[in-house]
């Protein structure tokens, strides 16, 4: 049989094909792949069990007079297994009660033998086509819920973050300053947007600004806005996010990076609640409340006259702490689980969403990123894993590389390693500091693509590598 090579617009079916006939297995492992099919094929439905365990297909076609496992057994278990996968059946005995038994299992279509290639082809063109609208819908789905608003759900049942709740639900009702602490990546926004949706602000606008993110010399002018002609390109006069804010709740994230000119105006508006636009001379009046985060020390910056001790006093009115990763670790698979259904919803009742060395090797993690860190490995799973369970292969690299961590915990690491041996049980310091040179090593040392990684600021991934090497001060 002549086949030509098809070329189709669709990304190739995976296929897996399961017959006893010899002279059949030979010829689908021959010209599904010319029609344009990636194929498995196998002889027995115990065979094809096994394959289904170990990898997703699109389609199963399958014989239904198997000697011991016939083809309903095997379409039952792949249900089980994948239940995303469609089934074609393929029989010699065509009869009434054989094709309702199939059907009732979700098959698509029934072939009789021998059946034409070309009628085959049709059938697996279609499944293709189910395929590609099925994905389309799925990610239109994605892109209507990324319009919605933010959930301000705080996921975790660890102590700490309980009493992170209970601080929040008091608070929220209030008109009160909150400055939440805790380090990068640790969901000080969700808190802050927590505090607005509790309060009775819910509903206006909620403006989260990054303080360390904008110029110096524009900071003011987002915050609170400017005349027209004010300054060189200021051709019409703009809003300040206080206004913008006005009636709802503005979030100035890592308020310690703010310089100290504008902490003194900030301190004013927080005290009068007056805005003046720059350029102008009249001021106006706004309803914001403030809710400010921070990494910094902000004790240690009053110290060394680096932040204003009357605006510390003033926005730390009530303070939240978000405790770092590491500290709740029985956080992390809520989290995980929470963050892999938000890009997968359709997959909320599959029991097992990640294996367990997976599980293992998340829970192992000293987390220096923090939750950002655990949702960028989480988008990167979910990426490469087209159906759960998630598998360490599915994880980043240096999640997969566990053996050179064992062998760095024992002292067995060869003379190559690129991260030093020790005798000793590494301290938690020391296993962030190697999660982290990890890092650096797999960018070449291109430290600021590792800290993006990471899901940390620079100046953080510095700090780590200090604390284990205090020679890398000098290369900083």
């Amino acid at each position: 049989m002549t086949t030509t090579k098809s070329s189709p617009s669709h990304e190739p079916l995976s296929i897996l094909f399961a017959d006893d006939e010899v002279s059949l297995q030979e010829l689908m492992r021959i010209e599904l792949p010319l029609l344009g099919y990636r194929v498995t094929v196998c002889p027995d439905g115990h065979t094809a069990v096994a394959a289904l365990e170990r990898e997703q297909f699109d389609c199963l076609i399958v014989d239904l007079d198997m000697p011991g496992m016939n083809g309903i057994q095997v379409i039952e278990r792949a249900l089980t297994l994948s239940p995303t996968t469609e089934a074609i059946v393929l029989t010699g005995k065509q009869s009434l009660e054989s094709a309702i038994s199939a059907l009732r299992f979700g098959v698509v279509d029934y072939l009789s033998k021998p059946c034409r290639l070309s009628e085959l082809h049709a059938l697996l063109d279609r499944v293709a086509q189910r395929r590609t609208l099925k994905r389309r819908t799925a990610s239109l789905e994605r892109a209507e819920r990324a319009k919605e608003p933010r959930t301000t759900q705080i996921v975790g049942t660890s102590q700490a973050m309980q009493v992170v709740a209970k601080l929040i639900a008091k608070v929220a009702p209030t008109q009160s300053t909150v400055l939440i602490r805790g380090e990068t990546g640790c969901g000080k926004e969700l808190v802050a947007r927590s505090v607005h949706e509790q309060s009775l602000r819910k509903g206006q606008p909620f403006i989260a600004i990054n303080c360390g993110a904008l110029p110096e010399h524009l900071i003011e002018s987002e915050l609170f806005g400017h005349k027209k002609g004010a300054f060189t390109g200021a051709d019409t006069q703009r809003q300040g996010l206080f206004e913008v804010a006005n009636g709802g709740t503005i979030f100035l994230d890592e308020i310690g990076e703010l310089p100290l000119a504008m902490q003194a105006k900030l301190l004013r508006v927080l005290e009068s609640g007056d805005v003046r636009r720059v350029g102008d001379n009249e001021t106006l009046r706004v309803d914001t409340r403030v809710v400010c985060a921070t990494h910094r020390n902000l004790e240690k910056m009053v110290e060394e006259g680096q932040f204003r001790e009357d605006l510390l006093f003033r926005i730390n009115t009530f303070e939240i702490h978000v405790p770092p990763l590491r500290e709740r670790l029985e956080d992390v698979m809520p989290l995980a689980k929470h963050m892999y259904l938000r890009h997968r919803p359709e997959h909320s009742q599959i029991e097992t969403l990640f294996s367990e060395e997976t599980v293992a090797a998340l829970m192992q993690h000293p987390w220096p990123g923090n939750v950002r860190e655990l949702a960028n490995v989480i988008e990167h799973a979910t990426i490469l894993c087209e159906y759960p369970p998630i598998l360490p292969d599915h994880l980043p690299r240096h999640f997969v590389d566990r053996r050179l961590r064992k062998e760095v915990r024992s002292g067995t690491a060869g003379p190559n390693a690129s991260v030093p041996l020790v005798s000793m049980p590494l301290s938690l310091k020391e296993l962030e500091a190697l999660a982290v040179q990890e890092a650096v090593n797999r960018h070449n040392g291109n430290k600021p693509a590792a800290a993006e990684e990471l899901g940390i600021s620079l100046k953080t991934l510095y700090n780590k590598l200090n604390q284990a090497d205090p020679a890398n001060k000098k290369a900083a």
